[in-house]
């Protein structure tokens, strides 16, 4: 982070001055990054005292001081804070206002991304691709909310040429807010499905919250959206904002074609140009075409695109192919909507029907429940079920209460021809793996967080396999 006075800070937020005042020290005071975290608090750090649900920050004030915190930014008095403390009216606001200033302070240009599915991996492409040429600055995991894009924007360096950031929500207004604090030189809007229903009640809503991202853009700026997805493009026009489109349609500005997706990888051509994407899936094949409408944007060619793309690593626990023993599991359980449940089961599908050695392997999906639904989760998860069954699955395995309405939907469109199992819990489903699994399966692991269906994974790395 580049250095700022105390006193400038102050200013940027609209503060009080409290503690030791500011300013009283021989020389100029300056903070030289910014923390959420007591744990992790380094001197000259600005902590910033969040509430949450489980801890309070405004607990930890005195503990950073004595480890050589600058300041703190409270919204609430203090005692016993042995330095300056800067008063506001809201910490996490407060924040944000840091963040937006300290992107108006440097000259780096600011990527953008949401979208239902794929912000994360869309993200890790760009970064991997645009790192090739320029000093690039990207989110720590999925640091998309109020919290997570200002420390995205504070954590750059001021040699960083491009910073690339997630912008996610669950709510309307949440993506506004946070792009009026990115101020995107490039957006991008990677689809748009029905998730965080209970939040937005419709895909409409949802639409229109994505499209928002640009409302943070300036003359010049550029918006780009999924092309494919033709209520995406009528909204988009109907706001009268210009965008470009990538896709698969013929009228596509940033098109793919001849795509081949196969068991762990997929190839595409771009202006005719081949591309070997080290990843497998459709919904790869469109994160990649998003991220080459990006790079685009600053002035690589095809051909160093598809180049570096070849050498990118699969994200963590996102169509993560793992081999154990003669096991593969295909670990996508960071987070789980209707339209990525559908993309991982067409991969576990694509594991077996694309090569001749894995035609007899069993198909197994161990499904967590996909959260934040609203009315329209039972729905939804009777058509994950049918969705399952559809791509030839032979052993799905519930856990958690929705996931039983797959598992029947499931047994019903498969006539038979497909084995349940449901489990209460991840703890249950972890102490029966050896019961259900066999050593040569193909499994898929997916479910919302809150499943931390990552458990299953560890106990499929553990045990010992006899079948």
């Amino acid at each position: 982070m580049q250095p700022i006075l105390t006193e400038v800070l102050t200013r940027i937020l609209g503060a009080t001055v409290g503690g030791r005042p500011a300013g009283t020290e021989e020389k100029a005071s300056y903070i030289t990054g910014v923390s959420t975290d007591s744990r992790t608090i380094q001197p000259g750090d600005c902590f910033f005292a969040l509430p949450g649900e489980n801890f309070d920050g405004h607990d930890y004030v005195a503990q950073v001081m004595q480890k050589g915190a600058a300041c703190a930014v409270v919204s609430r008095d203090v005692p016993d804070a042995a330095g300056p403390v800067l008063k506001v009216s809201n910490t996490v606001r407060a924040l944000g206002d840091l963040a937006r200033a300290y992107r108006l302070m440097n000259p780096f240009k600011v990527v953008a991304i949401t979208g239902s599915v794929g912000k994360t991996t869309t993200r890790q492409i760009v970064h991997h691709v645009l790192s090739k040429r320029f000093r690039t600055h990207q989110a720590q995991k999925s640091f998309n909310n109020n919290i997570g894009l200002p420390l995205t924007l504070l954590g750059a360096k001021p040699q960083d040429e491009v910073i690339v950031a997630e912008i996610g929500a669950n709510h309307p207004g949440e993506i506004a807010e946070l792009t009026r604090i990115a101020l995107p030189d490039v957006a991008v809007v990677t689809n748009a499905h029905p998730a965080h229903l209970e939040g937005f009640g419709d895909l409409a809503t949802i639409i229109r919250e994505k499209l928002s991202i640009s409302e943070g853009q300036r003359a010049g700026d550029v918006f780009i959206i999924n092309g494919d997805i033709e209520p995406l493009v009528a909204a988009c026009r109907a706001k009268g904002r210009p965008f470009r489109t990538f896709g698969k349609a013929s009228n596509a500005r940033y098109r793919a074609q001849d795509i081949v997706c196969s068991g762990t990888y997929s190839t595409f051509t771009i202006q005719g140009r081949p591309v070997r994407l080290p990843l497998p899936g459709p919904g790869n094949v469109e994160n990649a075409l998003a991220a080459w409408a990006v790079c685009d944007q600053f002035g690589l060619s095809v051909d160093e695109f598809a180049k570096a793309i070849e050498s990118l690593s699969a994200v963590s626990m996102r169509a993560e192919t793992l081999q154990v023993g003669k096991l593969t599991i295909l670990n996508d359980c960071y987070n789980a909507n209707p339209a990525s449940m559908k993309n991982a089961l067409a991969m576990l599908h694509n594991l077996r029907s694309s090569c001749e050695a894995n035609r007899g392997r069993r198909l197994v999906f161990i499904c967590g429940h996909m959260g934040e639904l609203g009315p329209q989760s039972q729905s939804l998860h009777a058509e994950l079920g049918i969705a399952a069954a559809e791509a030839r699955v032979d052993l799905l395995v519930a856990v958690g209460e929705p996931p039983k309405t797959a598992a029947q939907a499931a047994r019903k469109a498969a006539h038979g021809d497909l084995q349940t199992l449901c489990f209460d819990d991840t703890l249950a489903a972890c102490d029966h793996v050896q019961e259900f699994v066999r050593e040569d399966d193909i499994i898929l692991v997916k479910g919302s967080r809150t499943a931390r269906l990552e458990r299953v994974v560890e106990a499929l790395r553990q045990t010992k396999l006899v079948r």
